[in-house]
C-alpha cells in the first residue's frame, strides 16, 4: 500500500498541472458520482498539502456550485426532488442567511446542493450567488482539508459535541426577519375572524 501511495505522489509531483486540473475536474464530477464533499477535501489535503489543497478545494467547490446554478436555471423541473427535500426538512418559509448556510455546510450529513438551493433562494442574482457561494465554501474547504484526517479519528462523544456547537452557532447566526406574502397574511386573518 505504501508503494502505491509513493507512486501516486511521484506522479503528482511530475505532472503537477495535470493533477491540479484533474482534482478540480473531480470536484465537478463528484456530484454525478455521489461522492461526499468531505472525502474530496480530505483527499486534497493528503495529495497537495493543507494550503494548496485548501485553495484547490475552494476553487473546485465554487465551480461545482456555479455548475449547479446553471443546471438549476436550465432544468428547474429536474431539481424538484431537491426542492421537496428542502420543504420537508426546513419548511416552505425557511430563509437562511449566508452565515447559517456557511455553518450548515460544515455538517457532513447535510446535502451540499440542498444548501446551494437555499443559497439560490437567498440571493437574487448570479453575482450575489457566486459571491455567497465562495464565502460559504471557504470554511468547508479549509477545515476539512487541514483537519479532515483528525475529525475522522474523533470519538463519538467529541463528534456529538462538535455537531451541537455547530447547531448552536447556526441558531445564533440566523436571519431574524420573517417575510410573509400579502395573501398569506390576510388569509390567516380571515381564519381568526371565523374561529
Amino acid at each position: 500500500m505504501d508503494e502505491k501511495l509513493e507512486v501516486l505522489f511521484v506522479v503528482i509531483e511530475s505532472h503537477w498541472l495535470l493533477a491540479s486540473l484533474g482534482f478540480l475536474l473531480f470536484h465537478i464530477v463528484r456530484q454525478i458520482l455521489f461522492i461526499p464533499v468531505v472525502i474530496i477535501c480530505i483527499a486534497g489535503g493528503a495529495l497537495f498539502g493543507g494550503l494548496i489543497g485548501s485553495i484547490y478545494s475552494i476553487v473546485g467547490l465554487t465551480l461545482s456550485s456555479l455548475f449547479f446554478y446553471f443546471l438549476y436555471q436550465q432544468f428547474p423541473r429536474i431539481f424538484a426532488k431537491i426542492l421537496n427535500m428542502k420543504e420537508r426538512l426546513f419548511g416552505s418559509k425557511a430563509n437562511f442567511s449566508v452565515g447559517q448556510i456557511t455553518v450548515m455546510r460544515l455538517i457532513p450529513f447535510i446535502h451540499f446542493h440542498l444548501l446551494s438551493l437555499c443559497l439560490i433562494e437567498t440571493t437574487k442574482n448570479f453575482h450575489k450567488y457566486a459571491r455567497a457561494s465562495l464565502i460559504t465554501n471557504i470554511p468547508l474547504a479549509i477545515i476539512y482539508t487541514i483537519f479532515g484526517q483528525f475529525i475522522t479519528e474523533f470519538s463519538p462523544t467529541a463528534m456529538l459535541v462538535v455537531l451541537v456547537l455547530l447547531l448552536l452557532l447556526m441558531l445564533v447566526m440566523r436571519q431574524r426577519v420573517v417575510v410573509m406574502k400579502w395573501e398569506q397574511f390576510f388569509q390567516k386573518e380571515k381564519q381568526y375572524k371565523r374561529g
